[in-house]
């Protein structure tokens, strides 16, 4: 009935648009509470403005009574530049983000009680920070990173790092977006030292009467206007009854405090269709709260949930492969996502001996690209991409950057290991030699550091120390040994310099201290030292490797500017969701990195790093490579798990022949094994059997190897019901896959 509905009728008339029966009813379900699980590449946007049109066109709906939230203002944008595109004529809805509508309820919650306000978060003002700078107060600027860089050192006696202002940020916008009491704010677990005392220090700062305005952070807008819906009738009721009916996409990303919001926005007449992919939600780190979607039952027990699960983007290998990869989470909803696109060629899992070969195979490959443009290499940290940009740009190959983060070429590390290098070029300058003085192996404290700082002989710091600085006994050895090491160091290619610094002067001793006093990843800090010796290779003088770095900055900025060009595009996975490419390469696939250290402590994390690496995989279109390696910097490394399970699906015979043989092995080495474990090991491998609980599904005809053909009736994660003529049977789903008992009819 769906499809004869003349309004799609008309639709795909005037725009060539057909929907299909899911989508169909995603249009007409417009009344009440609808959940609408959209996999990827599924058309969610298309239906979503085809719902908005209907409303409007068939309903009557008036468009400013009709709010579109989205997660980001990239989204919102597109959104209603995609609905202007398809329906001109039209007057726009209400298109926004969760944070400008709650800086809308702020706002007028504020203006009636006469509160002034202050926003502190957002692009910094030089000439309004220099004002507050010159004003003769010891207070920062007031800008939220500002504030709390000077709470820190107030509190842990130190310069916090770029990297942990950046987690200390993301605490605070938890906690806040989590609604996590106050005292429960110690129990968050974090490495950024006083965390809690800092976010105590900074809520009072805000807050302080010394302040002529209240000032607010954007995670501010959303509790407090959180809290004005909740506490004020008439506020509430102003809002809720501008808007008849409200749309949220990706709502998989939507935190506690925003899902809060939205359930006040829709209290009266509850037209809500939330627009969301459980399998891709990625972003628990800043908040978001996907078992909300899981519970979304309890809070609207009459909501209708629809199922768009038919991919149009990538062909049926990658979405097949993509939808048995994802089956490994139990904590979703049970979607077959599935695809009438080709077959498509081949997933391609790339395992090199040495992680130096990685970036240049990728080169390679892009380099055969016609359209750059639609080329993607994605990896999980930022870190992966300086060694991609130093040999992309080596090649000539242009490259975009969505996110590009310039802190590697502003790290400490990386001015520390630059500073080691200038002091052999001239030991005469003591200001070089107190940025590094408490990295290396001399030794030298504060109070002498600060004695040499006295002597102005523009003479070497070390003959300086040695003969009118008090020292004790090793450090004389220490120092002597230390002026000769930097001496030999004078004309050494770069990366020669680095190791020697890493190794005779003690840097990276000294780093392992700092990670164990101050709680810095040593795994960060040390690969920030591998790469800049990668940077290194080949490069004749440190000059030249000065020169490199900068080089490197400056092309970092410019591949901020690239976008729409003819660019390959460098992407962290969670900054591709949304996007798709013909060809997606996806690099770093290694224990410690995907899964971290930390998601495989953890089953949450787990599930999430799962959902990450699925939202790489089906970026692809027509072409995915899986790309690991088995050594780094003289170092074993492991090639992902997830790697593996997609090796496991795509040749299910291969592994199961691999793990025969392994068995084996283990038998030989172990000759107490059972007696039954023995025998089914005997039992030839079945290249046909069934292998992945994807294909164990209700209705399908199986073949058992004991007892003939029969019907899945019934199949959970332990479990599955088999229908042999009039009996029927539940046998282990673990048991039946690993020894190949069943194979498709």
């Amino acid at each position: 009935m769906n499809a004869l509905h003349p309004f799609f009728t008309r639709k795909e008339r005037e725009l060539g648009v057909t929907l299909n029966d899911i989508q169909r009813q995603a249009v007409l379900q417009t009344e009440g509470p609808l959940l609408l699980l959209a996999s990827p590449g599924s058309g969610k946007t298309t239906t979503i403005i085809m719902r908005i049109c209907y409303l409007i066109e068939e309903k009557g709906i008036d468009p400013a009574r009709i709010k579109a939230v989205t997660f980001s203002r990239a989204s919102a944008s597109d959104m209603k530049a995609r609905f202007q595109k398809f329906f001109p004529e039209l007057p726009s809805v209400d298109f926004s983000t969760i944070h400008s509508f709650a800086f809308e309820v702020v706002r007028h919650h504020f203006w009636t009680t006469g509160t002034p306000y202050r926003i502190i978060e957002g692009d910094l003002d030089p000439e309004e920070l220099e004002l507050e700078s010159a004003d003769g107060s010891d207070q920062p600027p007031l800008h939220k990173k500002l504030i709390l860089r000077h709470l820190f050192k107030t509190i842990a006696g130190e310069n916090i790092t770029d990297d942990q202002l950046e987690e200390l940020t993301t605490y605070i916008s938890y906690i806040k977006n989590k609604m996590i009491p106050e005292a429960e704010w110690a129990q968050v677990k974090t490495d950024v030292p006083e965390a809690e005392r800092i976010l105590r220090e900074y809520e009072a700062f805000k807050q302080s009467p010394h302040h002529p305005k209240l000032l607010l952070d954007f995670d501010d807008m959303l509790t407090i206007a959180e809290r004005a819906l909740r506490e004020n009738d008439s506020l509430l009721r102003r809002f809720e009854r501008r808007y008849d009916y409200v749309l949220t996409d990706e709502s998989q990303d939507t935190s506690l405090v925003q899902h809060a919001i939205v359930e006040k926005l829709v209290r009266s007449h509850r037209n809500l269709c939330v627009v969301a992919d459980d399998d891709q939600s990625i972003y628990s780190w800043r908040g978001a709260e996907p078992s909300y979607l899981l519970n979304f039952k309890r809070t609207y027990p009459t909501a209708v949930t629809l199922f768009m699960e038919r991919n149009y983007r990538s062909t049926r290998q990658i979405v097949r492969t993509a939808n048995a990869f994802i089956k490994r989470n139990k904590k979703r909803y049970a979607k077959n996502m599935f695809t009438e696109n080709e077959a498509g060629e081949p997933i391609k899992l790339k395992t090199f001996a040495d992680y130096i070969y990685q970036a240049k195979y990728v080169v390679e490959e892009v380099r055969q690209c016609e359209n750059l443009a639609e080329a993607a290499v994605l990896y999980r940290n930022n870190s992966s991409s300086i060694i991609l940009m130093n040999e992309f740009d080596r090649a000539g190959i242009p490259f975009y950057m969505k996110d590009a983060d310039n802190r590697f070429f502003n790290h400490w590390v990386v001015e520390d290991i630059l500073n080691f290098m200038r002091m052999t070029f001239t030991d005469r300058r003591p200001d070089i030699l107190e940025q590094i003085h408490s990295k290396m192996s001399g030794y030298i404290t504060k109070r002498q550091m600060a004695e040499l700082l006295r002597i102005a002989n523009n003479e070497s710091v070390f003959d300086n120390l040695l003969q009118f600085v008090p020292l004790q006994g090793y450090q004389v050895k220490l120092l002597t040994e230390a002026k000769e090491t930097f001496r030999e160091m004078r004309g050494l290619p770069p990366k020669e310099a680095i190791r020697v610094i890493r190794g005779r002067l003690g840097y990276e001793k000294a780093i392992e201290k700092m990670c164990k006093s101050l709680g810095f990843r040593k795994d960060y800090l040390i690969g920030i030292l591998n790469t800049l010796e990668e940077i290194a290779d080949t490069l004749q003088t440190m000059e030249e490797f000065a020169a490199r770095l900068k080089h490197l900055e400056a092309a970092l900025k410019t591949a901020k500017s690239r976008k729409g060009q003819n660019a390959v595009t460098f992407s962290t996975f969670h900054s591709a969701k949304g996007l798709e490419f013909e060809r997606v390469y996806m690099v770093d696939l290694v224990e410690g990195i995907i899964p971290s250290s930390d998601d495989a402590d953890d089953d949450d994390l787990m599930e999430e790093a799962t959902r990450l690496f699925y939202v790489g995989m089906t970026r692809a279109k027509r072409h995915l490579e899986l790309i690991a390696y088995r050594k780094r910097d003289d170092e074993k490394t492991a090639p992902s798990r997830f790697a593996s399970y997609v090796s496991a699906i795509l040749n299910p015979a291969k592994e199961a022949v691999e793990r025969s043989s392994s068995d084996r092995r283990k038998r030989a080495a172990h000759p107490s094994a059972s007696a039954v474990k023995l025998v089914a090991a005997e039992v030839p491998v079945n290249p046909n059997a069934i292998r992945v609980p994807a294909e164990l599904e209700t209705g399908k005809e199986v073949k058992h190897r004991a007892f003939g053909i029969g019907t899945i009736v019934k199949v959970n994660e332990v479990r599955i019901h088999i229908r042999f003529g009039h009996s029927e049977k539940a046998l282990s789903v673990t048991a039946c896959l690993e020894a190949g008992l069943l194979e498709p009819v």
